[in-house]
């Protein structure tokens, strides 16, 4: 992800995105999500804050570009977010490396 993608970062996650080859076709783009043990070490909390931002990801699914891979991993500050903090801060990294098309 590191050599030919672009990164972003707030306090609660990171997000990095590279292209992905297609080959010439429209591939959709894949997500991974990442929340390590030192945001908590209970696997309850983990699992709830990757649903969150599976959520996250399924509402901006109609906006996202094609062709790309894209991980997210979360930091210890995500603890405290509710799913629509969540959404606000995935939303404006996803802007900020110009992976969403349009505002509705």
């Amino acid at each position: 992800m590191r050599r030919l993608g672009q990164r972003a970062s707030s306090a609660v996650l990171r997000a990095g995105v590279r292209p992905r080859n297609s080959n010439g076709g429209r591939l959709p783009s894949r997500f991974g999500i990442t929340v390590s043990q030192k945001v908590s070490k209970r696997a309850v909390v983990r699992n709830r804050l990757k649903r969150r931002v599976s959520a996250a990801i399924q509402a901006l699914l109609p906006r996202l570009k094609n062709d790309l891979d894209v991980v997210i991993v979360l930091r210890s500050a995500a603890i405290q977010c509710d799913y629509e903090q969540l959404l606000q801060q995935l939303k404006q990294l996803l802007l900020e490396l110009e992976v969403l098309n349009g505002d509705p």
